[in-house]
């Protein structure tokens, strides 16, 4: 049986990095890539490009509902989506990426600088070299993504949203590096992907 996931306990710009990381490690997920049930079948929902999540055409808008069903999400190695638990799993459309980074602190500058992101589930995501940042191969139309869970380039990411990516642009472009880079856990992410 798979608990709901609690919310952030208190608001996330006064979270301490040292309060982000014991949240984090507290947070269990269930195992979900290594459940591969016979029985599969439609969910009948989807998630939406604002992140909204929806079943039958109407809006599920008890927040508790939402991050329970993103604690069994995942991506299939085809790039569908899918709900799994140990006894079913059931295809689910997302229209744009499942989740959305919707808060941001930064934490030390250059090298020493962490970025923890809240997505609209309540998971909180250090970006690393296991939650990588990628911004696209094209400055003129960025295209602002974390990783947040599953095999990097075909897991689960996160949409950076609008405001949070014009503030990592900022921070960027104040470190004068030659070539626009935000670093984060010890990891240097270039705003334009090579």
């Amino acid at each position: 049986m798979v608990s709901p996931v609690p919310p952030v306990p208190k608001d996330f710009s006064q979270l301490s990095l040292a309060e982000t990381v014991e949240l984090l490690a507290a947070r269990q997920l269930p195992p979900v890539e290594q459940w591969h049930p016979e029985r599969t079948g439609d969910s009948a929902m989807e998630i939406r490009a604002d992140g909204s999540w929806y079943h039958e055409g109407g809006r599920i808008n008890r927040p508790a509902m939402v991050r329970l069903f993103s604690t069994i999400l995942r991506r299939e190695p085809d790039g569908s989506h899918a709900l799994v638990t140990p006894a079913e799993k059931l295809g689910i459309a997302v229209e744009d990426m499942p989740f959305r980074a919707v808060e941001m602190k930064s934490e030390g500058d250059g090298a020493a600088r962490k970025l923890v992101f809240r997505l609209d589930t309540d998971d909180l995501v250090i970006a690393g070299a296991d939650h990588p940042l990628s911004f696209g191969n094209d400055a003129e139309n960025p295209d602002p993504r974390l990783h947040v869970r599953g095999a990097i380039g075909n897991g689960l990411e996160a949409r950076i949203d609008r405001a949070l990516y014009y503030e990592i642009v900022e921070m960027a472009l104040a470190e004068g590096m030659e070539r626009p880079a935000i670093w984060s856990n010890g990891m240097c992410f270039p705003l334009v992907d090579a």
